[in-house]
């Protein structure tokens, strides 16, 4: 059911992501006096197509990874006497730049949309208070203590602890100062910390940045009671019921439930004395981890999930905006978002962020479901991050791309004549290289991370 869901998740956002980026093309080539010959979601075997009163074809078509949108030009077939003036390659050199550039402002645009939509609506998030910090870490050495609340990021004010993660990923790689500006939540006191960092997480395949500092976010207790038990697992073959709480394995004391997976994970198929609480009685069990390798190390699995508390309602935050105001943070949280995209392309071609780091399709896949699972909020953050990540890659001066295009575009404006088709087609080759190679690696990422 899970792969379904996957699978589905990627459909649906590729299909909205790369439907708004052609129909921006699309919309802008009709209003510049093109004549649209297809446009097409996804590659390969139609699936359904359809023709408008203008004649232009409509297609659905099996590969959902991509589309295009094909304009009548003179440098892909005959065109007739009468309809040169529709031709793409007739149009003024600034109209191909509008519809050049139509795609990706469309990507922007749906970005936001969709956090005007989400400000508008409101989202119910986790106040970002730390609960512990490891000894001898980055934070301890600033002097960063518990049950703070990280209030600003080098001076970037911080609601929540998706808002507290971005500012330290925008951080990767550099070296000198993480600004954090806490609120003690006891007393109301403010303070700044320093955090030195040099050459930060340079090179690191997925970068967990909150562990690198030394922060663990406050959580509530996470007791030892069972509230999902897998059909066909282990722990239902030995006997676990829901709201059975562990007392202990082994004759060793379980006090919540972090205490207990470590045990279950470091007993592969071991057979462990289990001692649990069911009501009013004492029940002994007797219980075999099943073993499966995680993180390159084989670990014991048993298929049972916690009981999950309730945040104190003085953590949680619903931010809200009305409509106007809901204008302003979308478009800040865009530019916020389009900026740390940029910085980490630049750190990335610079060798500050491990290449390793890029995702294909089955990233994609994956992040898509497991949003959507979490509800309509965090589906369309990732929609919006990912039609502003569609934005931004395809307006790289790479030919192919559309940002190629504009390139060639820029050129012939400053010249007042063309480039050469013999150079325009020796680009494309090196752009559909580039292109090629890119993809390649982040579906071998994929692959390698499965």
């Amino acid at each position: 059911m899970m792969i379904i869901q996957t699978i589905l998740a990627l459909i649906v956002t590729l299909g909205v992501l790369v439907s708004i980026h052609e129909f921006g093309h699309f919309w802008v080539a009709r209003r510049c006096g093109v004549k649209v010959l297809r446009f097409s979601i996804g590659f390969g075997k139609p699936l359904y197509t359809w023709r408008d009163k203008r004649n232009t074809e409509f297609v659905v078509a099996a590969l959902p990874l991509g589309g295009y949108v094909k304009m009548l030009d003179e440098r892909e077939g005959d065109v007739s006497e009468a309809e040169l003036p529709y031709a793409f390659n007739r149009q003024p050199v600034l109209s191909r730049i509008a519809i050049a550039a139509a795609g990706p402002i469309a990507n922007f645009l749906f970005a936001i949309l969709a956090y005007w939509f989400m400000f508008l609506l409101g989202t119910q998030t986790v106040v970002p208070v730390v609960g512990e910090v490891s000894p001898e870490s980055v934070s301890q050495m600033a002097g960063l203590e518990p049950n703070n609340e990280i209030v600003a990021v080098d001076g970037v004010a911080t609601a929540s602890w998706a808002d507290v993660n971005i500012q330290f990923l925008r951080r990767l790689g550099d070296s000198g100062e993480i600004e954090l500006e806490v609120r003690s939540i006891d007393s109301g006191q403010e303070n700044t910390y320093r955090l030195g960092i040099d050459q930060w997480l340079v090179g690191v395949v997925e970068p967990d940045p909150m562990k690198a500092l030394g922060i663990e976010p406050f959580r509530p207790e996470l007791l030892p009671i069972i509230d999902v038990v897998e059909p066909d697992s282990r722990a239902k073959a030995a006997g676990l019921l829901k709201g059975d709480q562990i007392i202990s394995i082994d004759g060793k004391s379980i006090d919540d439930w972090y205490g207990f997976v470590d045990v279950i994970k470091s007993s592969p198929e071991k057979l462990l004395h289990v001692k649990v609480r069911r009501g009013e009685e004492t029940v002994e069990l007797l219980m075999t981890p099943a073993s499966r390798e995680l993180d390159e190390k084989v670990s014991g699995y048993i298929g049972a999930g916690p009981q999950i508390p309730k945040y104190p309602e003085h953590l949680l935050r619903t931010v809200q905006y009305g409509p106007l105001a809901s204008v302003g943070e979308a478009l800040n949280k865009t530019w916020d978002m389009t900026a740390m995209t940029l910085g980490s392309l630049k750190k990335m071609v610079m060798g500050l962020i491990s290449i390793e780091n890029l995702g294909g399709p089955i990233t994609i896949a994956k992040v898509a479901g497991a949003s959507a699972s979490s509800g309509v909020e965090s589906f369309l953050s990732f929609l919006a991050y990912l039609s502003i990540s569609l934005g931004v890659l395809n307006l790289l001066p790479i030919p192919v791309l559309d940002g190629g295009h504009l390139l060639y575009y820029f050129v012939e404006l400053v010249r007042g004549k063309p480039i050469s088709e013999e150079k325009q087609l020796l680009g494309l080759k090196i752009g559909m290289a580039i292109i090629a190679f890119v993809m390649l690696f982040a579906f071998y990422n994929d692959l390698s991370r499965m």
